[in-house]
């Protein structure tokens, strides 16, 4: 039996591809990971990444704009932290699909060769 998949919008897809662009950036990746633990101020993400605190900001906004972020201000900072955890399932997710694969290619590299094994070399007798 045949399944018809059903027609999705053209803005849907267009969605769908804005927030996976959202995590093709690496520094993204990056903040991602140091707000793994909780709540951190933009200061504290630009000593950890050494980057600008402009750098940081505009990748901070981008998550922010699809979701993923929620902020807070206290005085003059400002604090971010993960407002949708399942980021962390989905990047999880590929990284095991990564993995398994990078296995199975090493995998069969071990498997494949084309000359016998070299043998040791012999030991190097210094003569006085």
């Amino acid at each position: 039996m045949h399944v018809t998949s059903k027609p999705v919008s053209q803005e849907v897809i267009q969605q769908l591809a804005e927030y996976f662009s959202v995590l093709s950036e690496p520094m993204r990746l990056k903040l991602l990971n140091l707000l793994r633990d909780g709540e951190k101020c933009v200061q504290e993400l630009v000593d950890a990444t050494q980057t600008s605190q402009a750098n940081v900001s505009k990748h901070l906004k981008v998550m922010l704009q699809a979701g993923i972020l929620s902020r807070r201000s206290a005085g003059t900072s400002a604090y971010y932290r993960v407002e949708d955890p399942l980021i962390y399932d989905l990047c999880n997710l590929v990284c095991n699909r990564l993995a398994a694969r990078i296995e199975k290619q090493a995998r069969q590299f071990r498997d494949f060769s084309l000359a016998p094994p070299i043998p040791p070399a012999p030991p190097i007798v210094s003569e006085v």
